[in-house]
């Protein structure tokens, strides 16, 4: 029997990314008292890469996750408040809690795809207190359906609701989603769901792969709001879907005039694919290294693209930012030219 789907906005949290994580507590005061009553299921608020993650490797955030939680605990109401975390970046006592005592009515605890016993501890504290918990299995293009179907099963095991791919780096194409989302819905009893990064201009139809193969979650970002390239744009997946005659009980014409009034006019972001994009997408490379791949660059006067397809050689993953500037500083000192045919000999 197919699950309801349930759509998960990451707008003020993936979308911290876009903006070196500077959101403003007016915004997000705005956000959340205009999202509400929508139909969406959640709202996640915070740091991009989650409670406790604030810092210089990773950027440091213009509001603690307390002021950034209570913002919109105070005004959202209808989607339940969510908040994100990573094990290593945050803790129980630290972080979950205070959330807790704000008022966070739901997680996710993510990790890399192939490490879900990190997640253990922060998991089965949750589930223990009957608190919706999901895990999250992120860069999951770097691990095969089978290795990923074993990760999602210790998530289960330790009392997860669900688990949500992660495409970190917008690497997927619908058939490597159909793949990995088929074999995990087919072979597990909680909800599976889908983050998609549209470094490829995959995103929407990655994510109708993965509703179609069964994922009952969806995460996305109104406007792509998000990291890299952004993320899967969820007023137009809602608009597809409508068409399709499902979601009735979203309001498009509210997740339009949120998008309008405080995506792109409070914070003022308008983002597409970008040559930077494509590469980060085909090298595999996480795409909240955007900001940090483009400063590296600069400084050491290095094609961008070139930096992104040497980290997706040594498959680098999220938390190794400051790996960026040593593949910056090797590639300036091998003089690599700007040139096409280095690249993409490079990824194939």
């Amino acid at each position: 029997m197919s699950k309801e789907l349930l759509l998960f906005d990451a707008s003020l949290r993936d979308g911290s990314h876009a903006i070196k994580h500077q959101l403003e507590l007016s915004t997000v005061r705005n956000y959340c008292s205009s999202i509400s009553d929508s139909g969406l299921y959640t709202v996640v608020v915070g740091h991009g890469n989650g409670l406790g993650a604030s810092s210089l490797q990773v950027g440091l955030s213009k509001y603690k996750d307390n002021e950034l939680l209570r913002a919109a605990r105070e005004n959202l109401k209808g989607p339940k408040l969510g908040a994100y975390m990573i094990p290593g970046f945050g803790t129980i006592e630290d972080n979950i809690m205070p959330a807790l005592d704000i008022g966070v009515e739901l997680f996710k605890i993510g990790c890399h795809c192939t490490e879900a016993d990190v997640t253990k501890q922060h998991i089965e504290f949750l589930s223990k207190k009957n608190v919706e918990v999901y895990g999250v299995l992120m860069m999951s293009h770097m691990a095969s359906p089978q290795r990923l179907l074993e990760e999602v099963k210790k998530m289960e095991s330790y009392g997860a609701r669900g688990v949500v791919l992660m495409d970190s780096a917008g690497a997927f194409l619908p058939e490597d989603v159909e793949e990995k989302i088929s074999l995990l819905v087919e072979n597990t009893n909680i909800r599976i769901g889908f983050h998609a990064h549209n470094n490829l201009s995959m995103a929407i139809a990655n994510t109708l792969a993965a509703i179609r193969c069964g994922a009952s979650i969806v995460d996305g970002t109104l406007c792509g709001f998000g990291a890299g390239a952004g993320n899967c744009q969820l007023e137009v997946l809602v608009a597809i879907l409508q068409k399709q005659g499902k979601l009735k009980n979203i309001d498009l014409y509210k997740l339009l005039d949120v998008g309008d009034n405080v995506i792109r006019g409070d914070i003022g972001y308008e983002k597409g694919v970008s040559s930077n994009s494509i590469i980060s997408g085909l090298s595999g490379v996480f795409s909240a290294f955007a900001v940090h791949v483009n400063n590296a660059a600069k400084q050491y006067n290095v094609d961008p693209r070139d930096i992104y397809v040497e980290l997706g050689k040594r498959k680098v993953v999220g938390g190794q930012e400051d790996l960026v500037v040593d593949v910056a500083l090797f590639l300036s000192q091998k003089n690599k030219r700007d040139d096409s045919s280095f690249v993409m000999e490079s990824l194939l």
